[in-house]
């Protein structure tokens, strides 16, 4: 048996055959288990890059930033359409210059919106035209996962991709509740010091206080650049190569196209009301006496929605992909309908029930971003399974554009996000019936 080993200078592995028994047991496991951590972690601060923006944004009217809620909800969207866009390309990169040299790369530029947040939030009078421009550059965070993911699915034999693909993907998943988490602690203190400049006057209800915003970008700009250089001393690449030409096979396929649309179901629902679960609570609930603040509720979604998705990877695995999307898709939609009547409240009562219908939402769309993600390697063959993970996650990943600007847009015309409420609970309903026809049901073309 050929065992594993390194071209010289190229940091590719010769032979790669995770369904081989024997090569599993003896070298394979262990690389693979190595390379899915390492990824992991540049995974999890893609996501703080991508959604730090969506932390900050709440804040930046009481420091004196003169930004319209339009605005606002444009610099919570704008992450989404880059990562999106970014993600399209990321789908391509893992045949053609290997899992190396994309990880560690990618993961290095991340230092390009961190720093660049971190030295434009110190000054209110950072012109609109750049913080989108860095809201924009934070999707390189975004783009990242359609190149991260599919590797991950080459080191593992398919029989264990629901568990090693959710775990990687809850993980890098917390990412989002972390920096929303994290943000509103680091910025209230002097963390740094004098090396990052003087704090802000925090202003709410009269009371004044000093912040410092620019913790919020500064605090993960060592452990990126750390990570980073981890990945390109630790990580090799799959012998598995193809041009962008050999790639576009899976467009032919009507399957890539449903996966697409139950992925956007799943995974844009969880980074879209990520993106914009924050300013809905500021607008929704912030009128009244004693409004809770948004960072103190906005970071429990995306908790809920990464463990569910960890969670959810191994049963995909024993219990069939299909199956739990189908549950999933169910549950997306019973807690929409509920959350609409929770949308225009009369008083502070109704918000324990708001957040508990939102963090259902959030549980079912990290279930079924695992479910979907075991379904993908059993309905495609390895190479283009791989290409089809990322064009799904590419796509979904407008989520946070599409649901923070249509939201936005929603409330501008009528005060009251219902409307896009109403919208997402059809597009559910729809993709219950895809899935339950293509793959669940008994006699499905792709039983999976």
């Amino acid at each position: 048996m050929s065992t594993p080993s390194v071209k010289a200078g190229m940091g590719r592995l010769e032979v790669w055959e995770p369904e081989d028994e024997q090569f599993w047991e003896t070298v394979g496991s262990r690389i693979a288990w190595r390379t899915l951590w390492i990824t992991t972690g540049n995974l999890t601060m893609a996501f703080v890059t991508w959604f730090v923006v969506s932390a900050l944004v709440v804040r930046l009217p009481n420091v004196g930033f003169d930004l319209t809620t339009s605005q606002l909800f444009w610099l919570a969207a704008m992450p989404g359409l880059a990562g999106g866009t970014l993600r399209i390309v990321h789908t391509f990169l893992i045949p053609i210059f290997g899992t190396r040299r994309v990880v560690s790369i990618s993961s290095l530029l991340l230092l390009v919106p961190l720093v660049g947040l971190f030295l434009a939030v110190r000054d209110p009078s950072t012109p609109y035209w750049l913080l989108l421009l860095l809201a924009f550059l934070a999707g390189l965070g975004g783009g990242n996962f359609s190149s991260f993911m599919p590797s991950t699915s080459l080191f593992f034999p398919r029989r264990l991709q629901g568990t090693a693909l959710g775990l990687q993907a809850g993980i890098g998943n917390f990412g989002v509740s972390l920096v929303q988490f994290v943000t509103p602690w680091i910025i209230g203190f002097a963390a740094f010091g004098s090396v990052v400049g003087v704090p802000q006057t925090f202003v709410d209800d009269g009371i004044s206080k000093d912040v410092w915003l620019q913790n919020a970008a500064f605090v993960w700009i060592p452990v990126v650049a750390v990570l980073s250089v981890a990945a390109w001393f630790v990580l090799r690449s799959v012998p598995v190569r193809a041009n962008v030409r050999e790639q576009m096979d899976i467009f032919r396929d009507q399957h890539t196209w449903w996966m697409t649309s139950l992925y956007v179901m799943t995974f844009g629902s969880f980074a879209g009301f990520s993106a914009a679960f924050p300013l809905l609570i500021r607008e929704v609930f912030g009128s009244f006496e004693g409004a809770p603040d948004p960072l103190a509720y906005a970071f429990l979604g995306p908790l809920v929605g990464s463990a569910a998705r960890v969670l959810a990877g191994p049963i995909s695995d024993r219990v069939g992909g299909a199956k739990v999307t189908q549950v999933a898709g169910i549950g997306l939609l019973g807690s929409t309908i509920g959350t609409l009547f929770f949308l225009e409240p009369a008083s502070l009562d109704q918000f324990p029930w708001f957040v508990v219908l939102m963090l259902g939402i959030f549980l079912f769309s990290g279930i079924g971003n695992a479910s979907t993600y075991k379904q993908v390697p059993m309905i495609f063959p390895a190479r283009q399974a791989s290409g089809v993970l990322g064009w799904t996650a590419a796509i979904a990943a407008y989520g946070p554009f599409i649901f923070a600007g249509l939201i936005g847009a929603v409330i501008a015309a009528t005060g009251s996000p219902s409307g896009f409420f109403i919208g997402i609970a059809a597009f559910y309903a729809l993709n219950i019936g895809i899935n339950w026809w293509f793959y669940a049901r008994k006699g499905a073309p792709k039983p999976c």
